[in-house]
């Protein structure tokens, strides 16, 4: 197995089409894995976790309706790039999205969307959505306007 991670950054009109579809799973009764605690965070500051970011943000929502609502509000300009996951190949890739929150707090969001079983079961992963640990810079997002 190796840490090794592969990116690229898809075509605007993909990452359009992409998002498209992941309010239309969202709409239509997709479920929402988000990973509260993940073995990542063991050594990580507090601060950078999903669980403390949720719960800061969210204080009195339920995470998963409090993130859902968060999904449907993405768009290209909060795309950052796309990720291959070198530790389960078969898997699709992950797209990796940027918000601010309270003007001030950059939120790093990385998500994969997934059709599991024979009836098209659609379920989202939210593999994080964490404050991030370094502050967001403009070239991060290759579809911004200024």
């Amino acid at each position: 197995m190796t840490n090794e991670i592969k990116t690229r950054i898809e075509s605007e009109l993909g990452v359009k089409a992409y998002i498209q579809d992941l309010k239309y799973a969202l709409n239509n009764g997709a479920k929402i894995n988000f990973q509260a605690k993940r073995l990542v965070d063991e050594n990580r500051d507090e601060k950078y976790t999903n669980q403390y970011t949720v719960a800061a943000l969210f204080p009195d929502e339920n995470p998963v309706d409090a993130l859902k609502r968060e999904l449907l509000t993405l768009s290209v300009e909060n795309y950052m790039r796309t990720v291959k996951d070198l530790c389960f190949p078969k898997r699709s890739e992950m797209r990796e999205f940027g918000k601010v929150y309270n003007g001030k707090d950059d939120v790093y969001i990385k998500i994969r969307v997934e059709l599991l079983g024979s009836y098209g079961n659609t379920t989202t992963f939210i593999m994080s959505f964490h404050f991030a640990e370094k502050a967001f810079s403009p070239e991060m997002f290759p579809y911004r306007k200024n």
